[in-house]
């Protein structure tokens, strides 16, 4: 019997099993696993970014759809609750505190799955995510922290289903979830937890070594990189040093133009509105931003119990101001232009204020949900026009409304394009 590429997560000093062979080809691909299962035809109906249908997979989901009606559902989707939180004693290795590693291990120990579907470092490079299928709670440690790079989650579910796996826990980013939720019922699980984290801007790990090398003089020594929500991003070394890098002093203008791959320009689901419980930062303040988003969410969260301080989320600032200044630029870029840089001057001098006077707590969310919405808009518009009217769902054209964004003709569902109407 030859073994399958994808098996167990081991520990730490063991090799993790590595995938073999590229990916078929895909147009605004991110490899989430489907077009390596034994049906890739599935990828028509699965890929977000072919025809998603969020309003009827979120009532399939959750019960109902978002509703405009009620604060931040435009912008982050169905939800119960939303809280900040940590855990009371973290633990080593993770990202933030352990939070999404701790349910899962829980998942586990309490048997409610057989296995926890995830990420786990290469063995030869801390960096590039592979998937794995973790069967033991002993084994989640070895998935903490953030990996940077496309990694085929969703070919994993076929050797679950082989292995006699009835439970299933899977810990992903947006694009894998969508894909997964709309090939749930025929995958025949008895029961599906899924756990959620945001995404917006992958990259390969390759270019992501580059980006590494423009921070530090010593990027192989780099253990640790988060964006933070006080504006700064958090390195640590193998040393014990930290550094802290503000946004506006990042060497964006040194990366090439495909650096983020359209598909991640253009992504709709920053927030991951379709998992059962999102596990983010952005509206944490320092802490982690938990959402969730039906009963199985609050099954995962009660996982946890008093190992966890819960709080409510806070809201301060204006996001009008970043957000038309993202717009402008994104705007230009688009279109060609180069953008408006910041005198040097200014750069210090702005990153000490951003994080006094910006967008903090759910209002820092929400500005990034916007300029995703304003990004995923006008990059679309230049370069693949004809998928706006499929790709881009109602709630996006309302969340860059304010900044006079609107749809053009054909842009909408139904609609005919400019240069269909002469034929």
């Amino acid at each position: 019997m030859t073994e399958h590429p994808f098996l167990h997560a081991r520990t730490p000093v063991e090799p993790l099993p590595r995938l073999t062979g590229p990916a078929p080809f895909r147009d605004m691909c991110t490899d989430c696993g489907i077009s390596r299962s034994s049906d890739p035809g599935r990828c028509g109906k699965a890929c977000q970014f072919i025809k998603p249908d969020y309003p009827a997979m979120e009532a399939r989901v959750h019960g109902r759809a978002r509703d405009p009606g009620r604060m931040d559902e435009t912008h982050f989707g169905p939800f119960r609750r939303m809280v900040r939180a940590s855990m009371l004693r973290p633990s080593e290795g993770a990202q933030w505190t352990g939070i999404t590693t701790g349910i899962a291990e829980r998942l586990l120990e309490t048997g409610a799955v057989d296995a926890i579907l995830t990420m786990a470092p290469d063995p030869d490079d801390r960096w590039k995510p592979v998937p794995v299928m973790v069967t033991k709670a002993a084994d989640m440690a070895a998935c903490r922290g953030m990996r940077m790079g496309y990694a085929p989650l969703l070919a994993l579910l076929e050797p679950a289903k082989a292995q006699g796996f009835k439970r299933i826990g899977i810990i992903g980013i947006p694009c894998q979830v969508y894909a997964l939720r709309a090939i749930e019922a025929e995958l025949g699980f008895e029961r599906l937890f899924v756990i959620g984290t945001p995404c917006s801007d992958n990259t390969t790990t390759e270019k992501f070594h580059d980006f590494l090398a423009l921070l530090a003089d010593d990027p192989d020594t780099i253990t640790y990189l988060e964006f933070r929500a006080d504006y700064r991003v958090e390195l640590r070394f193998t040393d014990g040093r930290v550094k802290l890098i503000p946004f506006l002093q990042l060497p964006i203008s040194k990366l090439p133009s495909d650096f983020f791959p359209l598909t991640c320009r253009t992504c709709v689901d920053y927030t991951n509105v379709l998992a059962d419980i999102t596990v983010g930062y952005m509206g944490g303040q320092g802490e982690q931003w938990l959402i969730v988003r039906n009963q199985r969410g609050e099954e995962l969260l009660g996982l946890l119990g008093s190992e966890l301080r819960v709080s409510a989320p806070g809201s301060k600032g204006r996001r009008a101001g970043p957000v038309k200044g993202f717009a402008g630029n994104v705007a230009r870029a688009a279109g060609g232009l180069p953008l408006r840089a910041m005198p040097d001057w200014m750069r210090p001098v702005m990153g000490w204020l951003m994080p006094r006077v910006g967008p903090k707590g759910l209002e820092f969310a929400r500005t990034r949900v916007e300029m995703k919405a304003v990004e995923t808009v006008l990059h679309l518009r230049r370069a693949m026009p004809r998928r706006m009217k499929s790709m881009i769902p109602a709630h996006v054209w309302a969340l860059v409304k304010p900044y006079d964004i609107r749809p053009e003709t054909g842009e909408l569902p139904g609609q005919v394009e400019p240069g269909d109407q002469a034929r």
